[in-house]
C-alpha cells in the first residue's frame, strides 16, 4: 500500500464514505419520492446509459464531501469522468441502477470505492431497498449497518439463487446460453439491474453467484470488495484494467466453486480469490 495510507487514514476514509453514502443515498431517495417520474430530466447517452438531474446531484455531493475531507485525494465518477492519480482514488457511481431509480423500483444504490496502487482498499455500498450500507476494509471483513456478514455456504447446485447481469456491449445469446445452462443444473436465476447491490447480495449470503460480462470500474469495484471480504469468491480483470475499459465481473459462494468453473473460462480468467 501507498506509504501515505496507513490503517488509520484508511479507516478515517471509510468512516467518512460510509457517512456520505447514507446521506446522500437518503437525499436521493427523497428526490425521487418528490419527483412525478415524467419530471425527472432523462437524456440518453447511449447503450443502457441514463443521466438524470439526481445523478449530477447526487455525484456532485459525494465529491464535495469526500474532497472536502480528503482535498488530496482524487475522483472518478460515472457522470464527471475523471482519471485515477498516484495518490487515492475515489471511483463513484452516484446511483447504479438508473433505469430501476427513474421507474420507482427500489433496487439500487450508491457505490463508492477507494483504490490505491491498483487495489480497492475501501467498498461502500448504500442499499435503498432497504435503507442500509454495506461496507468492508480490505482484510477486515464485510459489515452491514456494523454487523458482520457472511457468503452462503450453498453446496447444492439444486438450492442456488444466481443473478446475471447483462450489458447490450455483450451477446444476448451467449446470455441466454449461460441462462439456459444454469437452469439446466437447477439453479434459480434472476435479473435486477444493479450490479453493486447484486454483488452485496452475494456477500449477505441472499444469492450465490453474481455475474456480468461488461461493467463500468464504478459499477463493480466496491460491492466485489464488500463480496470478498465476506468470503465469497471473486474475480474480475486487474484494476487498472478496469478503470480504463471495464470488463467483467463473477462473485458466487465458496462451496459452488466447481459449478461456477466454466464462467472463469469463458472470460479468461485466474480462478477466484480464497
Amino acid at each position: 500500500m501507498n506509504s501515505a495510507f496507513d490503517a488509520t487514514a484508511i479507516r478515517a476514509r471509510a468512516q467518512i464514505a460510509i457517512a456520505v453514502a447514507l446521506e446522500v443515498g437518503r437525499e436521493t431517495a427523497r428526490f425521487r419520492r418528490d419527483s412525478n417520474s415524467g419530471t425527472l430530466a432523462v437524456e440518453n447517452k447511449g447503450l443502457q446509459d441514463f443521466v438524470t438531474v439526481a445523478d449530477r446531484k447526487a455525484e456532485q455531493a459525494i465529491r464535495d464531501r469526500l474532497l472536502s475531507h480528503f482535498p488530496d485525494d482524487t475522483f472518478m465518477g460515472e457522470e464527471s469522468g475523471g482519471q485515477s492519480g498516484g495518490t487515492g482514488t475515489w471511483v463513484v457511481d452516484p446511483i447504479d441502477g438508473t433505469t430501476n431509480y427513474i421507474r420507482g423500483f427500489s433496487h439500487w444504490g450508491v457505490s463508492i470505492a477507494f483504490v490505491i496502487d491498483g487495489r480497492v482498499e475501501i467498498g461502500v455500498v448504500y442499499d435503498a431497498t432497504e435503507d442500509k450500507v454495506f461496507h468492508a476494509i480490505r482484510g477486515g471483513g464485510a459489515f452491514k449497518d456494523g454487523r458482520p456478514v457472511h457468503a452462503a455456504a450453498t453446496a447444492d447446485p439444486a438450492n442456488a439463487l444466481v443473478i446475471l447481469g447483462h450489458s447490450r456491449k455483450t451477446s444476448f445469446d451467449d446470455y441466454l446460453a449461460l441462462s439456459k445452462r444454469l437452469h439446466e443444473r437447477g439453479m434459480d436465476y434472476r435479473r435486477m439491474g444493479a450490479a453493486a447491490i447484486d454483488l452485496v447480495r452475494v456477500a449477505e449470503g441472499a444469492a450465490d453467484l453474481y455475474y456480468e460480462r461488461h461493467l463500468n470500474a464504478w459499477d463493480m469495484l466496491a460491492g466485489a470488495l464488500i463480496a470478498e471480504e465476506a468470503g465469497a469468491m471473486v474475480a474480475m480483470p486487474p484494476v487498472e484494467r478496469l478503470l480504463a475499459q471495464g470488463g467483467p465481473v463473477i462473485a458466487h459462494s465458496p462451496g459452488l466453486a466447481d459449478e461456477f468453473a466454466f464462467i472463469l473460462d469463458i472470460e479468461g480468467l485466474a480462478p477466484a480469490n480464497r
